[in-house]
C-alpha cells in the first residue's frame, strides 16, 4: 500500500514592487539637471512642466492616464518639432 500524497500548500509569491517613476528632468533649454519639476492637475486636466532656473515652461492637456514622464516627453517631442520647422525654414 502506498502513501497518500500530502497536499502541496500554494507558495506565496511576493510581488516585486513597480519602480516609481521620476518627476523631476532635465531642462532642455539650460540643462540643468533636476530642474523641471513636472504637475499634473486633475481637476483641470492639464499638466504642466516648469524649469525651476531659466523659468521655461510648457502646459499640456492630459487625460486619466497621463504621467509626468509623459508631460515632460510631450515638451521634448515639441520641442524637437519647432527646431526641425526652424532648421527647413532657413535651408
Amino acid at each position: 500500500m502506498g502513501k497518500r500524497k500530502s497536499s502541496s500548500k500554494a507558495k506565496l509569491v511576493a510581488k516585486k514592487p513597480r519602480e516609481k517613476l521620476d518627476t523631476v528632468f532635465c531642462c532642455p533649454f539650460c540643462n540643468h539637471g533636476s530642474s523641471v519639476d513636472c504637475d499634473i492637475d486633475m481637476k483641470n486636466m492639464i499638466g504642466e512642466a516648469l524649469c525651476s532656473i531659466c523659468q521655461e515652461s510648457f502646459s499640456t492637456t492630459i487625460t486619466a492616464l497621463t504621467e509626468p514622464i509623459d508631460v515632460y516627453s510631450e515638451w521634448i517631442d515639441e520641442c524637437e518639432r519647432v527646431n526641425t520647422i526652424v532648421f527647413d525654414d532657413l535651408a
